[in-house]
């Protein structure tokens, strides 16, 4: 997995979104991972629980590092947020 500070996903958003594209990147501040950002096919199998055993466990690994590091937390709701958007547009 690909690590980048906040100021260089900042400086270089256009290099994030293509690594994001093919494994996802963790964006950290002071050190500490603040973030990870990961491919639209990816979350959407995240999400529908299609995501085939190696990638599950690696998404549910992040997520899990995420919510265990700094204020964390989040990564559930944000999770539970995208999914009742996508339902309220189908």
């Amino acid at each position: 997995m690909r690590t980048m500070t906040s100021v260089e996903a900042q400086n270089h958003f256009g290099l994030l979104l293509d690594t994001a594209q093919r494994e996802p990147v963790s964006i950290t501040r002071r050190g500490r991972p603040v973030a990870y950002l990961l491919s639209l096919q990816e979350y959407d199998a995240l999400v529908q629980g299609k995501a085939d055993a190696n990638a599950k466990t690696s998404t549910a690994e992040l997520l899990a590092a995420f919510r265990g590091s700094g204020k964390g937390g989040g990564a559930a709701r944000l999770v539970a947020e995208r999914e009742s958007e996508r339902l309220s547009e189908a």
